[in-house]
């Protein structure tokens, strides 16, 4: 399995979103999953290609290349994959992945979300979504996109397209657990 993580590149946040990141990087790489991520060494992004890399697994990173000219990249990655602009980042990081796990981050990490989910709402990316609720970081998004739902911009099924994980330990048996998002998705877009 390959699974595509959206997280930070900040070093000033807490210390323990880096621990974190760290242990499913290692959690991951035990369990032979390779993981593709943004290509950046710094903060959560390092943290987590730290913590696999440790453990021997594959890291791919996705990075645009003035972010690669500013050396914002990761040097000791499987493979580095230099790419035009953060759109097309973003469209490698989720094609052939088989799961999307965010850990908390800033504007970056939530967009890639937000496309995530709409994605998979229309019925054009199908695997699951998993939300490291690190320090409860993902408690007031989760919130709110039920906001959303209960005022009818979603439908109530639309809820079971993500799900929240408390701990690294728990990432795995949040995406073996998952409901299945199938062809009819794109059916069910419209809200009724």
């Amino acid at each position: 399995m390959r699974v595509c993580v959206y997280c930070a590149s900040s070093n000033q946040a807490d210390p323990r979103f880096r621990a974190a990141a760290f242990k499913l990087g290692e959690l991951l790489a035990e369990a032979g999953h390779g993981i593709v991520y943004g290509g950046g060494s710094a903060g959560s992004m390092g943290a987590v290609a730290d913590g696999a890399l440790s453990k021997g697994g594959e890291v791919i990173g996705i990075l645009p290349r003035f972010m690669a000219d500013l050396e914002w990249g990761h040097p000791g990655l499987t493979h580095l994959e230099l790419v035009g602009d953060m759109r097309e980042r973003k469209h490698k990081l989720l094609t052939g992945s088989d799961a999307v796990v965010a850990l908390p981050g800033g504007c970056g990490t939530l967009e890639e979300l937000f496309e995530a989910i709409t994605l998979k709402r229309l019925g054009l990316y199908f695997s699951p979504i998993v939300l490291l609720d690190t320090l409860a970081y993902w408690q007031p998004l989760d919130a709110f996109l039920h906001q959303v739902i209960e005022q009818r911009f979603m439908n109530p099924e639309h809820a079971k397209m993500w799900s929240l994980a408390a701990a690294p330990e728990d990432v795995l048996p949040a995406i073996r657990n998952a409901p299945k998002w199938d062809e009819h998705a794109r059916d069910r877009a419209v809200v009724r």
